[in-house]
């Protein structure tokens, strides 16, 4: 029986090439890339196995920026030549910007020692871009050449709208091929088919909103922003699994909970006009839309998800890969570029990230999901203090203001929660009087949620600040 070999590759680069379409001219190049990049980790390794004649069950996990194959060692130099003329088609495409690594290595042994050898030499092969490569690959560059096809990218994203299948052919080894090519497969139907996860928040005239028409659909502000979620330690969780069956396993089973899901949500009436899909990947996503549906989505997405893990991973010993942390990034304005906002909301997920875990950076802090469960309530009471008993919307930028205060003084305590006194005196002077005794009780409820119960020891609460923010953005005025 021929020794069989793991194949697994990593499109690398993937950061740095969508963020560079914040000069495009519009959104459509930007999704273009990530259609480009979702489709391709499960179009080569289908692609592969049908240029070597090879049966499907081979295709190991793909989707997200990677994917495994196994094959027979008989394979690898065929394989190496395909993955090697693919990478000079994808450095071609995206200006170098995006390039492929692959690491090899025989079925034997444990799983644990398998994967071992797999991750050193990947990290070999990332740690050397020159590996393999001739003596061009060292000399002068025109500063010209080597630009990135966008009109490819735009046309991809038009074209991907009502697409039936995808192809692939080895004289654009590359690309993206759409209703085309040497081996097609189709999208989102059949044993066979690619998943590919599309939803956009369309016009009257049906056709794709833009970032700026969804953040004209918007409650208050007319602003729209950007949702990125990222599961924590996934790699670690993947790490103690004892067989390649668990890890093929678990992987589908993550980018499956994301694909069916996302899917679902945003057919929702409160989601399905004011969210679009940038991707959906093996342990992450991102989503761009209407800034207040935004927040919502991200709970609901968090819920579902700590169902998923209660459900699936109870087995599994440890916190790893049971928890999600996401991030939103506003547009500074309408007309700002999506990839920049997108990149952004990849900075904020990255802080938050390394500050905690199973939370969620929204309008500023970092806040633990039951804080974001608080200062959606509280939300709630500063609107209806608005809107249903008349106060000035003004009172709550003067409720701003003891934060900002409270930022400025560095580490020394400010005088609002020095002396507890002040800050009820001010509260009182900002909030209006009222003998009604429903507004009493909102008041009461407000006060209590933005620095506690105890009227000795004031603490401004973190999901105070947020929900002060996020109501003051609910009823904004349009101007």
């Amino acid at each position: 029986m021929s020794v069989q070999i793991f194949v697994h590759c990593k499109l690398l680069g993937i950061d740095d090439f969508l963020a560079s379409a914040a000069n495009a001219s519009d959104a459509s190049a930007f999704l273009g890339r990530s259609h480009w990049v979702s489709l391709l980790a499960d179009l080569l390794p289908r692609a592969l196995l049908a240029e070597l004649g090879l049966s499907k069950i081979l295709l190991g996990a793909s989707g997200g920026d990677q994917f495994m194959v196994v094959l027979p060692a008989e394979a690898q130099p065929v394989a190496a030549e395909f993955f090697a003329a693919a990478g000079a088609g994808i450095e071609q495409l995206t200006g170098g910007m995006v390039r492929i690594a692959c690491a090899s290595t025989e079925n034997l042994g444990d799983w644990s020692d398998v994967r071992r050898r797999l991750t050193d030499e990947m990290q070999r092969r990332r740690g050397a871009p020159a590996f393999q490569k001739d003596a061009n690959f060292f000399a002068p560059t025109d500063p010209t050449a080597g630009a990135i096809d966008d009109a490819y990218f735009s046309g991809l994203r038009a074209s991907l709208e009502d697409a039936g299948s995808v192809g692939w052919s080895p004289g654009t080894p590359g690309r993206v091929l759409v209703n085309q090519g040497k081996h097609t497969w189709a999208l989102d139907g059949g044993a066979d088919a690619i998943p590919f996860l599309r939803h956009d928040a369309l016009t009257d005239d049906h056709t794709p909103a833009s970032p700026a028409e969804l953040g004209a659909r918007s409650a208050g502000r007319p602003i729209w922003g950007v949702l990125r979620g990222d599961v924590d330690n996934f790699a670690i969780r993947l790490k103690r699994l004892q067989t390649i069956e668990e890890h093929l396993l678990l992987s589908m089973t993550y980018k499956q909970f994301f694909a069916g899901e996302l899917k679902i949500l945003c057919s929702l009436p409160e989601f399905w006009r004011k969210v679009s899909i940038i991707y959906s990947g093996g342990d992450d996503f991102a989503v761009f839309g209407a800034w207040d549906a935004l927040l919502p989505l991200a709970r609901e997405i968090q819920r579902l998800f700590q169902r998923f893990a209660a459900e699936n991973l109870k087995d599994l010993p440890g916190p790893e890969g049971k928890t999600i942390t996401m991030a939103l990034a506003l547009a500074p304005d309408p007309a700002a570029p999506l990839a920049a906002v997108y990149e952004n909301s990849g900075r904020a997920l990255d802080i938050a990230k390394s500050t905690d875990k199973d939370c969620m950076y929204a309008l500023g802090r970092i806040l633990e999901w039951k804080q974001l469960a608080d200062a959606a309530e509280l939300k709630d009471e500063l609107t209806r203090l608005v809107r249903d008993f008349g106060a000035s919307p003004e009172y709550i930028n003067e409720l701003c203001g003891i934060y900002r205060e409270t930022a400025q003084t560095g580490r020394r305590k400010s005088r609002a929660t020095e002396r507890p006194w002040r800050f009820h005196r001010r509260v009182n002077r900002i909030l209006p009087t009222s003998r009604d005794r429903e507004f009493q009780k909102a008041r009461t409820a407000v006060i209590a949620d933005l620095a506690g119960k105890n009227p000795a020891h004031v603490k401004l609460r973190p999901s105070g600040r947020v929900a002060l923010e996020w109501a003051r953005l609910s009823i904004e005025d349009r101007e």
